[in-house]
């Protein structure tokens, strides 16, 4: 028979508190990877990029149920719960994390591939700046997260570039 080695587990943490959870449970001597990626946000006509789990409330912990005590990460500082299947811990594949980490850069945030927002010709609001109010079609992005858009200016279309955070389906 083949000895237990050290699987993945995905721990649920409390809201928030998903940094704290792995601290502590890496004081026990557990392994805990809590992918992260950066995450553009506005907030008092301020643009900053924060870092944020990838997964809100979720971090993943190496267990050797052989030699580890497991029962202990329920009750650990941030944790809510270990993800069970029944009464057992629910394993994760070691390809998923492998697949996350291959994602990291070498700053270890994970690099997302931003999703197109909007269909070429689809009708877009634009709303921040000198342009606020008006209605155009979405012409693409640019390589710096900005928009384009057709904007209908004297009877003729004009491209603009804005901001992607300030435009928003009409």
């Amino acid at each position: 028979m083949k000895p237990l080695q050290p699987r993945w587990y995905v721990v649920q943490t409390q809201p928030l508190a998903e940094g704290k959870a792995a601290a502590h449970l890496a004081r026990q001597g557990f392994e805990a990877y809590l992918p992260r990626y950066l995450k553009r946000r506005r907030h008092a006509r301020r643009v900053e990029n924060v870092l944020v789990p990838l997964f809100p409330r979720y971090l993943f912990v190496t267990i050797d149920m052989a030699a580890q005590r497991w029962r202990s990460v329920q009750s650990t500082v941030g944790v809510s719960r270990l993800v069970c299947n029944g009464n057992d811990p629910a394993p994760v594949a070691d390809r998923v994390i492998a697949a996350l980490k291959l994602r990291e850069g070498t700053d270890g945030v994970i690099r997302l591939d931003p999703p197109p927002r909007f269909a070429p010709g689809e009708q877009v609001r634009i709303v921040d700046g000198v342009f606020a109010a008006c209605l155009g079609l979405y012409d693409g992005m640019t390589d710096r997260d900005r928009v384009a858009i057709l904007l209908d200016l004297l009877g003729r279309k004009v491209r603009v570039f804005v901001d992607d955070l300030s435009v928003v389906a009409a």
